[in-house]
């Protein structure tokens, strides 16, 4: 299959940059997704930043490959729509993220996942009939509307559960983005593919309606962000990047205001996290 230059750029640049960040802990802390970086030192550009770095090999390899099998959207639209499309999702998901995690300052996370979600489903929107093959049958394929549908139920018990540990709410603010961007770039979308494009955007929105309404929905507590191709040496790793950026917050807040500025709950993760 043909891939357009901005998804080879893209996924050039994103794949350089996970690799130093395998290898660099402080570049990987300085650019990852970071609630309490973002809402208490108001550095937003882990919004952005974190979309290029992952925190594996199989993550990588996964949501790149989730992205060149999608990439013929490019010639569709065109680079620049592609371009828009590829970051409004990006940052559409992590705004999400941090609004369901922003009573968590721990929460951490990397990944183009919520990027290559809303590129997926901005292409079922333009052609919900898109054939998505399974690797393991390539001879077997099932509708694109379909598997949009089975996605966003899947992240909304997801996003409740918290089932696996997986951050399903960018996957969810990043298919959401991207789907209705389309539809404002193309809106003859929604008279042709009416049917397809509700059973896909009905459920995430009636979802997020509730968790505006009842918040609780979601539990806040610390976990570790992971997805799908992940290792176990992957998430050992990410486990620890995840506290050493925390210590490091710790640490930069005392050099800033001083070791009297901590909280008790910072002054005992302080301890923890030293030992």
């Amino acid at each position: 299959m043909d891939i357009g230059i901005v998804s080879l750029i893209i996924i050039l640049i994103t794949v350089l940059a996970s690799y130093k960040g395998f290898k660099d802990d402080h570049f990987f802390n300085a650019y990852a997704f970071n609630t309490s970086r973002i809402l208490g030192r108001k550095d937003y550009k882990g919004l952005v930043t974190s979309g290029f770095l992952h925190a594996g090999w199989g993550h990588l390899l996964f949501n790149m490959f989730s992205l060149y099998s999608f990439s013929s959207l490019e010639f569709e639209i065109g680079p620049v729509y592609f371009l828009l499309l590829y970051f409004a999702s990006l940052i559409g998901g992590n705004l999400l993220s941090l609004y369901m995690n922003r009573l968590n300052s721990q929460y951490t996370a990397v990944g183009a996942s919520g990027a290559v979600c809303g590129m997926i489903f901005a292409s079922i929107a333009y052609d919900p009939g898109i054939g998505l093959g399974l690797i393991m049958l390539p001879d077997v394929s099932i509708p694109g509307w379909l598997f949009g549908l089975a996605y966003v139920l899947i992240t909304i018990y997801g996003i409740g559960a918290k089932n696996g540990n997986i951050g399903h709410e960018a996957h969810l603010g990043g298919a959401i983005t991207g789907e209705l961007l389309l539809i404002g770039l193309y809106p003859s979308t929604i008279f042709d593919n009416t049917l397809p494009i509700l059973l896909t955007l009905v459920p995430a929105l009636v979802f997020l309606f509730l968790v505006r309404r009842r918040p609780a929905y979601v539990v806040t507590g610390s976990f570790v962000h992971r997805n799908f191709g992940e290792t176990k040496d992957d998430r050992y790793n990410h486990n620890k990047r995840q506290r050493q950026a925390e210590l490091d917050s710790i640490l930069e807040k005392i050099h800033t205001s001083g070791f009297d500025s901590l909280t008790p709950k910072e002054k005992d993760r302080l301890d923890k996290l030293s030992r």
